[in-house]
């Protein structure tokens, strides 16, 4: 019987010193053949270990590919949510850092977008059916049930959180006040990654106990920036260009990362100021501006 078939790489096990030699601690991997010890380098030990201990050890495979133990165990338990460290990505999925003496393999169908190594995301530490440790980043339930009612919360409030999800509404935020929050996708400056963290401003509360959040600022403040937006966009087009209200909604978005709406408000008050003016699906800089 080979240690293979008991202890695995990957795994967290509670094996006995069973010897001491020069390199460090072998210990005991249950097979009744010492050549299977498997060895617990100095470098890998928390503390100094004796003949007889007892002692908790994460197995991984050192470049020969034998079998081998660290006292840097995972800082995870399983079933456990943290936000890990991405520290090397394959066509297969992704390692992160749990604290362990090596990554943990996240595999791509655990993933929610692609990953890029340094990035922080939000997993689960599970065990895989072929025994080994593991992490998804599908938390939806274990963030659920760790979150509180934002009862202390009020619009306006601003909030920082790391998105966990997406969907085709929007994203799913867990803020650094334990709160669950949505922000649906036009209320989204630009796109964010899962793992990445964002601050918003709450503009509803539910009556679940979470939150609407949004990146845009206030609507005044918006109307300001949206009109500099189209103000800079003529400059550089020598005055004119080829959007109005009667310009679809779709091409708005793409040009100028805002709703129909809020380009109609825009553009209502530079004609309101005398700034601008729309001919047959144009826009153009009222004369007097254009030297600006």
């Amino acid at each position: 019987m080979s240690n293979n078939e008991k202890l695995k790489p990957s795994t967290v096990a509670t094996l006995k010193v069973v010897r001491i030699s020069e390199l460090g601690a072998f210990l005991d991997a249950g097979t009744g053949n010492t050549s299977d010890d498997i060895l617990l380098h100095k470098v890998q030990q928390a503390h100094d270990v004796a003949v007889g201990d007892e002692v908790k050890v994460f197995l991984y495979l050192d470049p020969k590919g034998r079998l081998t133990a660290s006292m840097r165990v995972p800082l995870m338990r399983e079933g456990q949510i943290a936000r890990v460290k991405v520290i090397n990505t394959t066509k297969d999925g992704a390692f992160v850092d749990v604290g362990a003496e090596r990554g943990i393999f996240m595999p791509f169908a655990g993933m929610r977008g692609a990953l890029k190594t340094g990035e922080k995301v939000w997993a689960k530490l599970y065990t895989d059916k072929s025994g080994r440790l593991a992490v998804t980043m599908e938390v939806e339930d274990e963030l659920r049930r760790a979150s509180k009612p934002a009862t202390d919360a009020k619009v306006g409030d601003v909030v920082t959180g790391t998105i966990y999800n997406f969907t085709d509404q929007g994203a799913f935020l867990f803020t650094n006040e334990r709160y669950i929050a949505f922000m649906h996708t036009a209320e989204m400056i630009d796109r964010p990654k899962v793992g990445e963290e964002v601050t918003a401003r709450i503009t509803y509360l539910r009556e679940d106990g979470r939150i609407n959040v949004s990146m845009r600022p206030v609507k005044e403040d918006a109307l300001e920036t949206d009109a500099q937006k189209i103000m800079e966009l003529l400059k550089s087009r020598g005055g004119k260009m080829p959007y109005s209200d009667d310009t679809a909604p779709e091409v708005i978005k793409e040009k100028f990362n805002i709703s129909k709406a809020a380009f109609k408000r825009a553009i209502g008050r530079l004609i309101k100021e005398d700034a601008i003016e729309q001919k047959e699906g144009w826009t153009y800089l009222k004369e007097k501006l254009t030297d600006l």
